[in-house]
């Protein structure tokens, strides 16, 4: 007898396996990393223009989303074409010929397919000469026109331009959307690996990834395409949803001063103001009050439209940790911004006895060792720098939060730590950062330990639309200040051409001579040889010399010494300067009721969110006020900024207008600095997948702690966005 020894595959009974080779078709997600020139017909060329176009892998490719599809046209007989119709039509060229008529160049082939012969037309190709040789099959799309049957698109031999549904692509000059089509046909799984659960697909009727990515891509219906995009948008909704369910979790295991209930400072803020808080004021204060009572970390978002006194509300958090015995910080993005919170800040914190201290970058070396022991500290990005020790804070504002990098919002949040907000590890990172990742040393996670996590408050001014702030701000409870008080008029809003401009400076001397105040708004500070935009400085000058002779006119900009800036804008709110010449620094933050007209300068520069938040400085007191947009004739601006301008005319609703921008603008660009890793959305639409968002929003708290490859493809993705923020 003989005995025969089968040796056993190791790996079954939890060996390693080793570098087992994988089956031809098993799914490998590294297949999407690879460079695109692994591509056929991709060379160096080709690749560094498909990189300019942001298409440096082949998932890069595959998440290039077509805008539009070709609508499906009939196929017809050479015989049987009519004028004005546009078809499909096929057959073999018979010969190829060129002529030049003024610019254009126009390549004619004479095709035929047995039933009549046509001149189909291409016009500044002359490169095709050579590929419709005679006797090539070919297959055209187009119609009858001047010089023959005008071809809209063809295919040489095999090909996809010329088929019903075939997908159009955003291009380039130098990359075509017939090429971006053949490199995603090229790129086009035969297997994808699918993260999702079986159950959850079957649950949620869900197709293959796989399968989802050629209906996009290469679909036999406009439904079958919607149905592919929709898998595709619900993978990084859901992606993006469980990374904000991991950060409210992690928040969960924090510790924060409960500070009770509001007491006798609270009372005596409430009476030092001039006015009543407001029915919306008063239910985000509640709201407020309910996280400050307990000891999980208040990560709150509290937004409202310019001049709705967000300020106000931001300020009685403030003094709720004050009134504790903890501290309080207010961050904004720029030193403008800081200087005029802390001159709002500081009138009735005096009147309540309250030390309120400003810190910048620029502030004395004094100051700066003197500001942490005040009770509320106001600042810039200073404020989480090494060196400055706030170790009693317990609430913590971030204004126009979104023009802060995430990490510097973390850094702020995560600890009053011994060095600095943030601990001795977390270094500055610049302004227009995006990423989710932070530093965080030792001595934050000791601050941790300690319990000495601030309540952050985060403040905006440019409303968000719901579904955005679901996607991106997912992580934060919401309070909205819907209505500004009650005696404030809306601002009347007028757009003139630029031939009209006398008319409008005629307006603006008619609110001086009535003892009221303006500003000038420019786009630059000073001329340039690339720019044609009116700059600050010049056109100071010249309103001096013009319209606004024998008036008092101020210049306030960004490259102002600090000590320049406040005393410019103390002497504007004291009355001691008529008119306020400026760039975009009065964006947000400056408040002096007396101006009540606003003239901003080439308009059709600026964003709307932008135009909106200028327009906000006016309006402040009881007077009616009044902001002129003036911009070059409507048929010179592009449909975007013809519509901002119409819809700024139209309403004067933060709100209304936030999702204006989201229609003008698409939800990618609005996630601003936030728009990197996680939050680049290739195939979600934020306003039609409403549904989806709320769906993916619900399954990411069922799987936010199960492990697997979903799991694994949010880490992948959150570490992404780390490295970016990091570059």
């Amino acid at each position: 007898m003989t005995t025969v020894t089968v040796r056993l595959p190791v790996g079954f009974a939890g060996e390693a396996a080793g570098d087992w080779p994988r089956p031809p078709l098993f799914p490998r997600p590294e297949a999407l990393e690879r460079t695109v020139d692994v591509l056929p017909g991709v060379g160096p060329a080709v690749k560094k223009k498909l990189e300019r176009l942001g298409l440096h892998t082949v998932g890069d490719l595959l998440a290039h989303r077509p805008f539009r599809y070709e609508e499906p046209v009939p196929e017809r007989r050479m015989a049987d074409l009519r004028a004005d119709e546009e078809v499909a039509i096929a057959g073999e060229v018979l010969s190829v010929s060129k002529r030049r008529r003024g610019r254009l160049q126009m390549l004619t082939a004479r095709v035929s397919d047995g039933s009549a012969t046509i001149s189909a037309t291409w016009f500044n190709q002359p490169w095709l000469e050579r590929q419709l040789q005679a006797g090539t099959r070919v297959r055209l799309r187009g119609r009858q026109g001047r010089y023959g049957f005008d071809v809209r698109s063809f295919d040489i031999g095999d090909g996809e331009a010329t088929a019903d549904f075939a997908p159009v692509y955003p291009a380039s000059e130098e990359i075509t959307p017939k090429k971006l089509r053949e490199l995603v046909g090229a790129a086009l799984p035969s297997s994808f690996a699918d993260p999702l659960l079986a159950e959850l697909k079957e649950r949620e009727r869900l197709p293959q990834r796989a399968d989802a990515l050629w209906a996009l891509h290469r679909p036999r219906s406009l439904a079958e395409a919607e149905a592919g995009r929709r898998r595709l948008a619900f993978d990084e909704l859901l992606l993006l949803q469980i990374a904000i369910a991991r950060r409210r979790r992690e928040r969960e295991g924090e510790v924060a001063p409960a500070l009770g209930e509001a007491g006798d400072l609270l009372a005596r803020y409430r009476e030092v103001l001039p006015f009543r808080f407001t029915a919306h004021q008063e239910r985000a204060i509640a709201e407020i009050d309910r996280d400050l009572a307990r000891t999980v970390p208040m990560q709150r978002l509290l937004q409202g439209d310019v001049g709705s006194g967000k300020t106000v509300v931001a300020l009685y958090a403030l003094l709720r940790a004050v009134e504790a015995g903890r501290q309080g910080a207010l961050m904004a993005p720029t030193e403008t911004l800081a200087e005029q919170h802390f001159l709002t800040l500081e009138e009735p914190c005096r009147a309540l006895g309250v030390t309120c201290a400003l810190l910048t970058s620029s502030s004395p070396r004094r100051e700066r060792d003197l500001a942490p022991e005040a009770s509320l500290v106001v600042g810039t990005h200073a404020l989480i720098q090494e060196g400055v020790q706030l170790p009693d804070l317990a609430v913590a504002v971030v204004d126009e939060q979104h023009r802060f990098g995430v990490a510097q919002r973390k850094a702020l949040a995560e600890a009053s730590g011994a060095m600095g907000i943030n601990g001795t590890q977390a270094e500055p990172t610049s302004l227009s950062s995006g990423g989710a990742r932070a530093a965080a040393g030792v001595e934050q996670r000791k601050a941790l330990a300690e319990g000495r996590s601030p309540h952050v408050l985060h403040m905006t001014a440019t409303p968000i639309p719901r579904t955005l702030a679901l996607t991106v701000y997912g992580d934060l409870a919401v309070s909205e200040i819907a209505k500004p008080p009650a005696e404030r008029k809306p601002i009347k809003t007028a757009w003139v051409a630029e031939n009209r401009m006398g008319e409008a400076y005629s307006r603006l001397r008619k609110h001086l001579d009535a003892g009221r105040q303006a500003y000038v708004v420019c786009p630059l500070i000073e001329e340039s040889e690339t720019s044609q935009a009116r700059a600050a400085e010049v056109e100071a000058e010249r309103l001096q010399r013009a319209e606004l002779r024998g008036y008092r006119v101020g210049l306030l900009h960004g490259r102002l010494r600090p000590a320049e800036r406040r005393e410019l804008m103390a002497r504007f709110k004291a009355r001691e300067l008529d008119v306020l010449v400026a760039t975009t620094v009065i964006e947000v933050g400056v408040d002096v009721p007396n101006a009540t007209i606003m003239i901003v300068q080439e308009a059709d520069r600026f964003g709307l969110a932008q135009l909106h938040q200028l327009r906000g400085r006016v309006g402040r007191g009881a007077e009616q006020s009044y902001c002129l947009f003036i911009s070059r004739a409507r048929e010179d601006l592009t449909e975007s900024a013809t519509a901002r301008l119409e819809a700024l005319v139209r309403t004067t609703d933060g709100f209304e207008l936030a999702e204006v921008d989201l229609d003008i603008r698409g939800g990618g660009q609005l996630l601003g600095t936030r728009q990197s890793g996680l939050t680049d959305l290739n195939f979600a639409r934020l306003r039609e997948d409403r549904d989806l968002l709320e769906r993916a929003r619900s399954v990411a708290d069922e799987l936010v702690d199960t492990p697997g490859p979903l799991a694994d493809e949010v880490d992948r993705a959150t570490q992404a966005a780390g490295d970016l923020a990091g570059a």
